[in-house]
């Protein structure tokens, strides 16, 4: 099947600088999804980059050297972040548990360890039955859905700026060319950043811009007790870059503030931030993280069916499901103990493989090692931190729609019959579990423990019983023709 579409599969013959040129494109496209997540979340940037990096290598080795698959921070456990986020006491900082949501992330990344084992054992066919599209696409539909409301929230604070961001996105996906097709994401925050840059020096000469239209110059407000706004706040916030850039200047060269610095941070991993005393905030971030692997791993099977179909070889049978699910699992643990998020196969790079038809997993490999570079330099994180929240809101539009938008395909593509009304109940009680709870959450006690799931919990639980127990099950797993 290597021949099937005459693509470059040993990237070498075009030697050294062209495959550093194509890794370095591999790192462009991974780039905007990847940091975006951290910048919503509170997790630290440098250090997402480095696991994303570490992560890609990891999978790479575990799947010999085999997949040209690059792992980047997955956008389903955010919903799980902000689940957990909100389990902090009344006037503490929530990203203070973060931590906690690190661990119940690393925990998700050890059941592909348990489906792995399962697919090894009695085979992929066998396993997935209990997983079928009616349960999995509903589950990836509501978590972009669920989020859909912090993307609004972040566009309030200057909604000229993310409907720029939107735009760019918008234009460069469907009418850009070559590379500029390819990362849309990058381009949309580049050219919103540059415009909001713009306004912002416009502003700081002169200050009462600000709030005299606040529309065009204000990046968001202070609000009193009774909701009235105090101040408005200039679009960037570029105290951090500005420490940095001191620190440089008068000569400091190692450190997290200075020119090189270590991107791991222990009272931001998932061992040294948290109270280990603090059993039931354990437990329930656990218990409201896990179960959306569930959904994960589909989304996992899918985009290694995708790489293979656009490569031109079976990944699934070779090196197989399972080696596959070990590399993404173990990749998501090991950055998640670390305070870094989730890993998973990215999307994006696999779009950049049918543009250029090369299909080395050195390049990718090669692009992971850049990340991995590039963590260790502060000042790129602080620039990063700068972007602003509208920014951040108008690129989330298109992130937490094309969630759903997975979702919605996963239902078609399977030719999931919604004239069953067994089909039709299961989908409609994760819809309703996930979307109808909000920001509600369902506790109860285990002995001296109180449990909390978050509404996606929940639905995913629901869904996988009811499927389970409703007859009419027809679903046949199908990898590639086999």
């Amino acid at each position: 099947m290597g021949k099937k579409n005459d693509g470059i599969y040993d990237a070498r013959t075009l030697g050294k600088p062209k495959m550093m040129i194509l890794g370095i494109q591999h790192l462009f496209a991974m780039f905007g999804a990847t940091i975006l997540v951290p910048i919503i979340t509170g997790l630290d940037v440098s250090t997402t980059l480095l696991m994303a990096g570490l992560g890609t290598l990891l999978f790479h080795f575990i799947t010999k050297f085999k997949v040209p698959a690059f792992l980047g921070s997955s956008f389903a456990f955010l919903g799980g972040y902000a689940a957990v986020k909100a389990l902090a006491p009344e006037g503490a900082d929530p990203n203070s548990m973060l931590p906690y949501a690190c661990l119940g992330v690393a925990c998700a990344g050890l059941v592909y360890f348990i489906l792995a084992g399962i697919i090894r054992a009695i085979g992929v066919q066998k396993v997935m039955k209990f997983f079928p599209p009616v349960v999995t696409g509903p589950i990836i539909i509501a978590i972009g859905l669920g989020l859909a409301p912090s993307a609004v929230s972040n566009c309030t604070t200057n909604w000229l700026l993310a409907i720029i961001a939107l735009a760019v996105i918008i234009v460069f996906n469907i009418w850009g060319k070559g590379m500029m097709k390819i990362v849309p994401i990058i381009m949309g925050l580049l050219i919103s950043y540059a415009i909001g840059l713009v306004l912002y020096f416009i502003a700081q000469g002169n200050p009462s811009l600000i709030s005299d239209m606040p529309w065009l110059f204000s990046g968001g407000t202070v609000l009193d007790d009774s909701g009235n706004v105090t101040q408005y706040l200039p679009i960037f916030d570029f105290s951090k870059v500005q420490t940095i850039v001191s620190n440089i200047g008068s000569g400091q060269i190692f450190g997290a503030e200075g020119l090189i610095g270590f991107p791991i941070y222990w009272d931001k991993t998932a061992i040294g931030g948290i109270d280990w005393s603090n059993g039931s905030v354990i437990a329930s971030a656990i218990i409201a993280i896990v179960p959306i692997s569930l959904a994960t791993m589909m989304e996992h099977i899918g985009d290694i069916s995708a790489i293979g179909s656009t490569v031109g070889k079976n990944y699934i049978q070779d090196p197989g499901l399972h080696r596959t699910l070990i590399g993404d699992g173990l990749a998501t643990t090991l950055a998640s103990i670390f305070g870094g998020p989730a890993n998973t196969t990215y999307g994006e790079n696999t779009g950049v493989l049918a543009l250029t038809k090369v299909y080395d997993p050195r390049v990718i490999r090669i692009a992971a090692i850049f990340a991995c570079g590039i963590s260790f330099f502060p000042i790129v994180a602080a620039i990063i931190g700068s972007i602003p929240s509208c920014i951040i809101g108008g690129i989330s539009f298109v992130l937490y729609g094309m969630i759903s938008a997975i979702g919605v395909r996963n239902v078609v593509e399977n030719k999931v019959d919604f004239t069953k009304s067994r089909n039709l109940i299961v989908a409609a009680v994760i819809l309703v579990c996930a979307l109808g709870l909000g920001a509600n959450t369902v506790s109860f006690a285990i002995g001296s423990a109180n449990i909390t799931l978050s509404p996606l919990a929940v639905a995913s639980i629901a869904g996988i019983v009811l499927n389970a127990i409703f007859p009419g099950k027809d679903y046949k797993f199908i990898t590639n023709g086999k």
